[in-house]
């Protein structure tokens, strides 16, 4: 890749913007799943509990995403991304100054969510500023920012320690103001924003299949790095942590170890983009399936060691966050004029498979069976299957609209 050609090709200063949008904005969002050991103290709550509590915020992201994206068809992605800035500083005043109850961690909890809509409003920025044959980086790039996981899961049990877990959201706006003021000065909505569309034409995306199955394998890159981004920190300390072997880590140091397989996620992002620029994101989705479901099940095996098992958990997490910038590759070829709705579709039901997957899956079979192993047994299964449906549905893509002429490797 020429990097000068990609740097003209498009609008820099909006990429980077875009990329610190949605970096402070998934911070905060996966906040409640970085300070969960802190907040679950405080509360005495059971598995099933904990997997809400982590939950509830991803819940948040999908309902919100569908109508940040709409607006930012409407309006632009730059004033929509000011908007869901501004917003999101309610939950975290909400969860500094009050937050005494789990009822009210809940209901902030979903407000959260407004930061996690983020996703539709940056992608859709960076999207139309670049050409088809560098989609996949720069989507990757912007997409990247789900690293804001990483600060949350580094630097939020150390503040939670030294100020309590309240003081923690309060210290998140002093970021999120930064990022505002420089977004505001240096993003700009590209040229080539589509004129806006009435709420029928957005809804009718619906109607296609492709937008139905880019949602369903959305579900489970992203769905799979947002839940376990949320709910690792209550499963190393359960398996490793201080109460659970002798000499075992502290929650400090259970921070720092989902902190690596975050930013092993979030890194890969652009990486699997440019793959997929490369290869193809269709070919590279298949291996990258294949990749997660055997990491699952290597898993499900609890290694004695914490050091195995987190080889294992950042490599799945790699996979996975290279499957999000791959599926981000192929979806603005499908609907170049309709990124911005298509976008909080597909992302809307990637932030509902990252709330199915703690809520119902890996929480409550953990308080049922009383280990982790059941979960990742079935979370194997579910991606293996993912992986066969995807063979037969990216077979069918190839012959009705995936085309040499365009330009693009699909």
């Amino acid at each position: 890749m020429d990097a000068k050609s990609f740097r003209k090709s498009g609008h820099f200063p909006s990429l980077v913007s875009a990329f610190m949008y949605f970096d402070v904005s998934f911070m905060i969002w996966v906040m409640c799943g970085a300070l969960s050991l802190y907040i679950t103290k405080d509360f005495h709550l059971t598995d099933t509990q904990k997997a809400t509590m982590v939950a509830i915020p991803t819940l948040g992201g999908s309902l919100f995403r569908i109508p940040m994206g709409l607006l930012a068809d409407r309006i632009g992605s730059r004033k929509t991304g000011i908007i869901g800035m501004l917003l999101s500083i309610i939950p975290l005043l909400w969860a500094w100054q009050m937050g005494t109850s789990l009822n009210q961690v809940y209901a902030f909890g979903i407000l959260l969510g407004i930061a996690g809509a983020s996703f539709a409003v940056a992608l859709s920025l960076a999207s139309r500023w670049y050409p088809p044959q560098y989609q996949g980086l720069a989507m990757g790039i912007a997409g990247a920012g789900n690293s804001g996981t990483a600060l949350a899961t580094f630097f939020g049990p150390q503040l939670a320690k030294a100020y309590g877990w309240h003081a923690v959201f309060g210290i998140a706006i002093i970021p999120l103001v930064l990022v505002m003021i420089v977004y505001i000065i240096f993003a700009k909505d590209s040229p080539n924003q589509p004129a806006p569309k009435t709420l029928k034409d957005y809804l009718s995306m619906f109607k296609f299949a492709d937008t139905w199955w880019f949602s369903i394998f959305y579900s489970i890159t992203f769905g799979g790095f947002v839940g376990f981004s949320t709910y690792f920190s209550i499963f190393f300390y359960d398996v490793y942590g201080e109460k659970a072997v002798s000499g075992g880590l502290t929650i400090v140091q259970v921070g720092y170890l989902v902190t690596i397989t975050v930013i092993a996620g979030s890194f890969c992002r652009p990486i699997g983009g440019y793959i997929a620029d490369k290869i193809g994101g269709m070919k590279f989705l298949m291996v990258l399936f294949t990749c997660v479901s055997i990491c699952a099940f290597a898993i499900s095996s609890m290694p004695s060691s914490f050091l195995v098992m987190l080889l294992l958990t950042s490599v799945m997490m790699a996979c996975l966050g290279m499957g999000n910038g791959s599926i981000f590759q192929i979806v603005p070829q499908r609907f170049p004029k309709e990124i911005g709705v298509v976008t909080g579709i597909v992302g809307a039901f990637g932030g509902l498979g990252g709330f199915v997957l703690p809520k119902y899956l890996l929480g409550p079979l953990k308080q049922s069976t009383g280990t982790h192993v059941t979960g990742f047994l079935v979370v194997g299964c579910i991606v293996l299957a993912g992986t066969m449906i995807f063979y037969a549905v990216s077979r069918s893509w190839k012959k009705s609209w995936a085309t040499t002429e365009s330009g693009v490797n699909f």
